[in-house]
């Protein structure tokens, strides 16, 4: 193509809108955009076409420079398309306009659109010659902070993630968003009290200072300052709370649907609201947001509690907390936390922003009117309470109640306390009249004896120590020739079990490579300490052999992988607990025999083994 054509079809493409579209009269009115009225930029550098390779510098001047109406306007990008602008003084007046947040459609300006929030801005020195180019935006509203946290452990991130970082648990990250009040600040459980009842709430007189502690225990009554629980099953609860309830403490009770929580905090209740209170008569009020207040009545009277107890069924804390006010109760039971809420915090009821700002408001109403506060918690499949972790770390205590299903009995277990230990164990039995303690839990788990029986062979008592106190487990043990099974084991650990096994057939010749072990715990406990090792082998060495043992005979000791028999904590407490019930002779490890003595234990013999071979040959062998 020669230079000539190509200094003609510069000159179309230049030139083209004058061709298609008619010239304006007004120049100072917008052009619509369109495809074919496209101008090029004035800028060289956004022209493909700016520039010719082979052409003098006069026809290139001729052919490239813009005529009169063209310079005069200047084409600018925006959201609305190609806006035609006019450089000239007059055009101040139209830009004021297009900042002002009018809208422009077809090329002009429409004066009724201010309403969308649409500003044009300028930026100037983008381009030759002082241009200015057009940019368009809008306002944003202020977004809520929004979280991903964790339902099992509380972990909290910004952004999802398929597994939570800290626990690596799957499917448990929950969205939540943090609300703004009217004044712009977040809404919590703390802000909500004061709001709620911050009138009533006693103030203490004077400034508010820290104190020393000799100051604190000068005024303080350590023997009257917790609320006694009276009676053999309030001795129970008090021993599980470390010696009573102390006032202006968070306790959190936990279990499976049906287990009992609220028939115990029931039952709880009637007994405070019995006891003596120095400032005389004071209320218990017991709050439920499952239950119509008639429900509870029906309930109550089943159990066979005729206490002055105030019931009320609410789900909104700030009308819990308003309608305590008047009462100044002695203490407050919530049934349960998932199911209460708070306005103004964003999500429903049991989600994990109500859990915790719910929980927060009541917590410092406890602290700010010492009044003790017990929750109901629900918990997940995995046997966890629902919710956020940080929910067990408000409280004071935490309390788990166990049971098995088709069992009478049930287990109130400490996880979790800050005013004593947390090691305790509470056990009780569920009858008609509601929760019963019970004296000697060991019998819960041992079955009934008879002696010389031979269904006994593979029996053994353990003693273990759960809490402060000592449990007489019992357990069973099977092996079996030509099975193709060869191991099965509840309530004890596999490898422990594995480990027990292997010392048995290397240390003590027992041909145990050719049998079926089964091993199994009476009444469904679990064992994790290693005190029931002693008893785990007598229990296999008795099938094996297939010879009972004595019903009045206890195990205490650890084995070793060597056969050898080892001490365990808490001695003389187990001893104690097999003394007292009657048992003949206890075997442990040589070194306890000689750290106990033989003296004080009533009629009951302290029999010492160094290994597994002595104690083979001293229980198995007949008299």
């Amino acid at each position: 193509m020669q230079s000539s054509d190509m200094r003609v079809l510069r000159t179309i493409l230049t030139t083209k809108h004058r061709l298609l579209s008619p010239t304006t009269t007004n120049p100072k009115r917008f052009s619509p955009p369109s495809l074919i009225s496209l101008r090029p930029f004035p800028n060289p550098l956004s022209s493909r076409y700016s520039h010719s390779a082979s052409s003098s510098q006069e026809d290139s001047s001729n052919v490239n420079t813009p005529s009169e109406d063209t310079r005069n306007h200047t084409p600018s990008w925006s959201r609305y398309g190609l806006i035609s602008r006019d450089n000239s003084d007059d055009y101040d007046g139209e830009k004021n306009r297009i900042d002002s947040g009018d809208k422009v459609e077809n090329g002009r300006v429409d004066e009724g659109a201010k309403e969308a929030n649409t500003l044009i801005g300028t930026e100037k020195g983008g381009g030759s010659g002082g241009g200015i180019s057009s940019k368009a935006g809008s306002k944003k509203k202020a977004k809520g902070k929004t979280n991903w946290v964790c339902s099992d452990c509380g972990y909290t991130s910004g952004q999802w993630w398929g597994v939570c970082r800290s626990c690596n648990a799957s499917g448990t990250m929950k969205v939540f968003h943090e609300a703004k009040s009217s004044d712009g600040g977040k809404v919590s459980g703390f802000s909500v009290l004061e709001k709620a009842v911050g009138s009533w709430l006693s103030q203490p007189a004077g400034e508010v200072r820290p104190l020393r502690l000799t100051e604190v225990n000068r005024g303080l009554n350590h023997q009257e300052w917790r609320i006694p629980l009276s009676g053999h099953f309030g001795n129970e609860v008090s021993r599980v709370l470390g010696g009573g309830l102390v006032p202006g403490s968070l306790i959190l009770v936990g279990g499976d649907p049906g287990v009992g929580k609220s028939t115990l905090l029931l039952q709880i209740a009637a007994m405070i609201a019995e006891g003596y209170d120095p400032r005389g008569a004071t209320p218990v009020i017991y709050v439920s947001g499952e239950e119509s207040v008639e429900q509870i009545v029906n309930r109550a009277d089943r159990l066979g509690i005729k206490s002055e107890l105030y019931l009320y069924s609410s789900t909104d804390i700030e009308d819990i907390l308003e309608k305590s006010q008047n009462l100044s109760p002695r203490a407050l039971v919530v049934d349960s936390i998932q199911t209460v809420y708070l306005k103004g915090v964003m999500g429903s009821a049991g989600g994990v922003a109500q859990v915790k700002e719910c929980t927060s408001a009541l917590l410092r109403y406890a602290k700010k009117t010492n009044t003790p506060v017990f929750l109901i918690g629900h918990v997940t499949k995995s046997g966890d309470i629902a919710g956020p972790r940080v929910l067990e770390h408000i409280v004071d205590v935490v309390l788990y109640m166990e049971g098995e299903k088709y069992s009478a009995h049930r287990m109130l277990r400490v996880v979790k306390n800050r005013f004593g230990s947390s090691d305790e164990l509470g056990v009780f039995e569920m009858s008609q009249s509601g929760l019963q303690a019970v004296s000697n839990a060991s019998e819960i788990f041992l079955s009934e004896q008879h002696l010389d029986s031979d269904y006994l062979a593979g029996l053994a008592v353990a003693v273990i120590m759960d809490g402060s106190r000592a449990f007489l487990i019992e357990i069973q043990a099977l092996c079996v020739s030509g099975t193709t099974v060869s191991r099965h084991v509840n309530g004890i650990q596999q490898s422990r079990a594995d480990m027990i096994i292997s010392v048995l057939i290397k240390q003590v010749g027992l041909h145990l490579q050719e049998n079926a072990v089964f091993l199994n715990v009476v009444s469904g406990l679990t064992v994790s300490e290693t005190a029931g090792d002693l008893a785990i082998a007598a229990a296999i060495c008795s099938s094996f052999l297939e010879f009972p043992i004595p019903n009045d005979i206890a195990f205490i000791g650890e084995i070793g992988l060597g056969g050898e028999l080892r001490s365990v904590p808490r001695m003389d407490k187990r001893i104690n607990t097999v003394a007292k019930l009657g048992y003949r002779s206890c075997i442990v490890p040589k070194a306890a025999e000689k750290a106990m003595g033989t003296e004080g234990f009533g009629k009951m013999k302290i029999v010492g083994c160094r290994n597994l071979k002595e104690v083979i040959n001293t229980v198995f062998t007949k008299q």
